[in-house]
């Protein structure tokens, strides 16, 4: 069966600290797969609001939707260990970019998990997507590549 492989090189601009909380856990009593994509979306909000934007909705005129997700997992997280989420911005295009993540587990010492995420500029009134806006582009520190493959 083909495997996932992301790559991510360069350095993050941002990290944020997110404690792994009880909700995070699946029956395996570890970070399941909807809440890393839930502690993903606070990163990346932490990122946008440290850039000057308040949410996802009003990134200098656009508002901001994921087109599709990849994750490798390196190990896993419980309950109470802090994790540390480094993110940036790969891949700027026209109407989107790439936000990428490496999720480090602080308490045990561990890389955890490698994610990316693509985002296309959204006019939410219209439905529809747009051109990334300018000032947001501007913004955008050009620091990190990113590629995904598959193995088979």
């Amino acid at each position: 069966m083909p495997r996932l492989k992301l790559e991510i090189s360069g350095s993050y601009p941002f990290s944020t600290e997110i404690p792994v909380r009880v909700s995070d856990l699946n029956y395996g009593a570890h970070v399941g797969n909807d809440a890393l994509l839930s502690i993903l979306h606070e990163a990346r909000l932490r990122y946008l609001r440290s850039m000057g934007y308040e949410n996802e909705l009003n990134i200098s005129g656009a508002g901001l939707i994921m087109t599709d997700v990849a994750v490798t997992y390196r190990s896993e997280g419980f309950l109470g260990d802090v994790l540390k989420i480094e993110v940036g911005i790969a891949d700027v295009t026209r109407v989107g970019f790439d936000f990428v993540y490496r999720v480090f587990n602080q308490t045990r010492d561990q890389e955890m998990a490698l994610a990316k995420t693509a985002m296309a500029a959204f006019d939410v009134e219209k439905r529809k997507v747009q051109n990334l806006p300018e000032p947001f582009r501007r913004k955008i520190p050009a620091s990190l590549t990113c590629e995904v493959r598959s193995n088979g």
